[in-house]
């Protein structure tokens, strides 16, 4: 067993669910679990400083390896000392594999063979080819604190041998990235289970990725299109089987309720674009359910954004100012908001981790929910 990098320390467990109060030390730093992500694809989170983020609470931001591989270089980074000199970050970072963008741009599935992926670049379409060990070498090069193995993101409803083959070909990709992996005093590796939305595949994944020695274990190849209920439903019978003693990690999840019922059934870590691209296009996460600052009846509103929340565009400016910034497409407007939506997913976490303390998440969760606006409260019914 090798000594890792990243580790996890469980501090409690809550009585009623399977969510789990815990923290994970990185070589830049520990953050509490259960932690919401913001993301900065090229290496910034959309309009926001790296100063601000602290001053919300963000423990760990992710950035994005195939972006940052093909714009403006991952050695460009390595020479400039890593990601974290490279964007002023001095906190954790964790990397995806860039899986998932090069999927969005393969033109034919064909062009997933054993060896890797080809694809288009998606800024000059130059022609591309990704194999697990590029993406080890070039999150190597990032220096990110987590990385994540090269892995294939089937479409949720494919078929059954479809995903079959997938997910034994991510098997051998994962023993290719571990293989390839330089840095493992100051990185840590995640392997991803996938399986779509088939049982035994999905405990098939768990149980060739924890055969070998990963430092922790992502879940992914969910908000893919399924439902709500279907999402819980793969959560309910994947995050029991993966080890206590390493962090879980749902990938691309940020709405509030499915936070909130990952969380229940063991989810550690959590990451989307969600809250900075809505809040682009004048959308508010509020205690009250979500809001259209773009609407008429906001145009003479002088009250605060949202009356529970105390991040600084709440304490700094009106409903109705925002909206006139809003429709101005003023890049002032997109900052507050996208600051507002960050700082309410990341409370939002910091009570849920109170809730886990006080052994009363699924009373919380049905309070929130029910001033939200979902129409169910109870997380079983999904």
């Amino acid at each position: 067993m090798k000594e890792h990098a990243v580790k996890y320390r469980l501090l409690k467990k809550e009585k009623h669910t399977g969510a789990r109060l815990g923290e994970i030390i990185t070589p830049h730093g520990t953050f509490q679990t259960p932690m919401f992500m913001p993301v900065g694809t090229q290496a910034t989170v959309k309009t926001q400083s790296p100063e601000e983020l602290k001053e919300m609470g963000s423990g760990i931001i992710l950035s994005n390896t195939y972006h940052l591989w093909v714009r403006p270089g991952d050695e460009l980074i390595a020479e400039a000392g890593g990601l974290h000199k490279f964007m002023n970050w001095d906190q954790p970072i964790l990397t995806d594999s860039g899986g998932f963008q090069v999927y969005s741009l393969i033109e034919n599935k064909k062009n997933i063979t054993e060896e890797g992926v080809a694809f288009k670049s998606h800024l000059d379409g130059r022609n591309l080819f990704m194999t697990p060990e590029t993406s080890i070498k070039i999150q190597n090069n990032l220096g990110s604190d987590i990385m994540m193995s090269f892995d294939e993101c089937p479409q949720f409803y494919q078929p059954y041998d479809y995903v079959k083959n997938s997910i034994e070909r991510t098997t051998r990709w994962a023993e290719r990235g571990l293989e390839a992996h330089r840095r493992w005093n100051d990185q840590g590796l995640f392997g991803i289970v996938q399986g779509a939305g088939y049982k035994d595949l999905r405990e098939q994944s768990v149980r060739d990725l924890t055969s070998m020695d990963f430092s922790g274990y992502s879940i992914g190849g969910l908000a893919v299109g399924e439902s709500h209920k279907e999402m819980n439903e793969v959560l309910d019978y994947t995050t029991i089987l993966l080890p206590e003693d390493k962090p879980r990690y749902l990938m691309g999840v940020g709405a509030p309720d499915s936070l909130i019922d990952g969380v229940i059934r063991g989810v550690d870590m959590f990451d989307c674009v969600l809250p900075t691209r809505i809040a682009r296009n004048g959308t508010v996460m509020s205690h009250f359910g979500r809001m259209n600052i773009r609407n008429a009846q906001y145009e003479h509103d002088f009250t605060t954004l949202d009356p529970m929340c105390d991040c600084y565009t709440c304490t700094h400016y009106t409903r109705a100012y925002i909206r006139h910034l809003i429709k101005a497409e003023e890049t002032f407007g997109m900052r507050l908001l996208s600051y507002h939506n960050l700082y309410f997913l990341i409370h939002l976490m910091e009570d849920v981790r109170q809730a886990i303390k006080d052994d009363n998440l699924l009373e919380f969760r049905e309070g929130f929910c029910e001033r939200y606006g979902y129409n169910k409260t109870n997380a079983k019914d999904f």
